[in-house]
């Protein structure tokens, strides 16, 4: 095993079980530096009171930029093309406007108008997936039920869900190359950049055409901007949900008990809330970046180190959460970090807590007895720094 003090922690041993490495991590080094996947290092943050008040730290910076002295700022973009105006990558004042103009249509009332669109999803899906008796949960269900939720609030046509999917996984997955990464993005990019000209040209009641019309005190939203909402919409908006419900379906597998509370349950909302403590769909938050030395746990994180608060070892943290390891749908739950904390809480979190409960009502409504295909042993788990999500679940819709 890992000498997890000073050796490294993204092994083997993590992609398999990351909660196992994340507690030892806790409590032997909770604020250490740590190699990445691809290369560099980070200083890896797992307590949950650092980690929730790193969320709200200003010294914690998203735009890298704030890092270096001010003369020198001007001349270093962020990031090339549109998703440099990504609401993640920036922060205020540049956050605090484009979040304010986003808002203004990423309302409740329209979330909540979608139910009936994610439950005719859900049943299209289940309807193909009952004729074939067994599928693969991920690729048959988990991933296109958001896919098509996002295709449909962003006013994409259906068709091209697939390569959104592919585009997605190739950005954030470990596994992927710098040249695969860079290709991928370039094609959402493109992609994303002639649907936002088209909804100009022919402008629907669809989220891309709201961005266009959206404005606060006569500001609007650039081309630009619009196509980088649209690319952490997809990314985020269907990679969460899909790693929800595979995640959970993956544990309910697992765990007699725990399909008894889910099985004709009248309401899963606070089955979805522990799920989405329990295992972290997003198990790491995008990398911050220190403007000044901080002092965190008797450590010293240097001025302009990268910092990664790792949310899936906040939500499992026995000095916030009683028996952590344990899913209790009846516990206090608020203050979890699932969907982060403060200024960057996830814009998505009402939808994917709206699509997590309607796709486990769906399955487990239809086929109760839902049985893994493979030993679950075998079952393995991407490659990622950002989520935590398998690859694969093949499973038997009935017995």
């Amino acid at each position: 095993m890992t000498d997890l003090a000073t050796g490294p922690v993204f092994t083997d041993d993590y992609w398999a079980d990351p909660y196992g490495t994340l507690s030892r991590l806790r409590e032997i080094a909770p604020v250490r530096e740590v190699d990445l996947p691809d290369g560099g290092s980070t200083w890896l943050v797992t307590r949950y009171a650092d980690v929730r008040a790193a969320f709200v730290d200003p010294r914690l910076a998203k735009d890298f930029r704030s890092t270096m002295p001010p003369e020198q700022r001007p001349a270093e973009p962020l990031i090339p093309g549109p998703a440099g105006h990504m609401l993640l990558l920036n922060d205020p004042p540049v956050h605090t406007r484009l979040r304010k103009l986003v808002v203004s249509t990423f309302t409740v009332r329209r979330i909540a108008a979608l139910r009936p669109a994610i439950e005719q999803i859900a049943t299209t899906l289940l309807d193909r997936a009952e004729q074939a008796g067994e599928i693969d949960l991920v690729n048959d269900y988990a991933v296109p039920l958001p896919m098509q939720v996002i295709c449909e609030l962003l006013g994409v046509p259906l068709d091209d869900r697939d390569a959104f999917a592919l585009w997605s996984r190739t950005m954030i997955d470990d596994t992927s190359s710098q040249e695969e990464k860079h290709q991928a993005q370039a094609s959402l990019t493109g992609y994303l950049s002639e649907l936002v000209a088209a909804k100009r040209d022919a402008p629907d009641e669809a989220l891309i055409s709201a961005l266009i019309r959206a404005s606060e005190d006569g500001d609007a939203l650039s081309h630009d901007e619009i196509v980088a909402m649209g690319m952490i919409l997809l990314i985020a908006g269907h990679e969460t949900t899909s790693n929800l419900v595979t995640n959970s379906v993956h544990a309910i597998l697992r765990d007699d008990a725990l399909r008894a509370r889910v099985v004709g349950a009248e309401s899963l909302t606070p089955v979805v809330e522990e799920f989405l403590r329990w295992t972290s769909p997003v198990a790491n938050a995008p990398l911050r970046f220190a403007t000044e030395d901080i002092d965190m746990d008797g450590v010293t994180i240097p001025r302009g180190a990268v910092v990664t608060l790792s949310v899936a070892a906040a939500n499992r943290d026995p000095e916030r959460f009683d028996a952590p390891e344990l899913h209790d749908a009846d516990r206090d739950l608020t203050g979890h970090v699932a969907f982060g904390h403060g200024i960057h809480f996830c814009l998505g979190a009402s939808l994917a807590r709206l699509e997590g409960e309607v796709a486990l009502t769906a399955l487990f409504g239809r086929f109760p007895h839902l049985a893994p295909a493979v030993p679950l042993d075998e079952i393995v788990y991407r490659h990622s720094m950002l989520i935590h999500a398998l690859a694969a679940l093949p499973v038997r819709l009935s017995p």
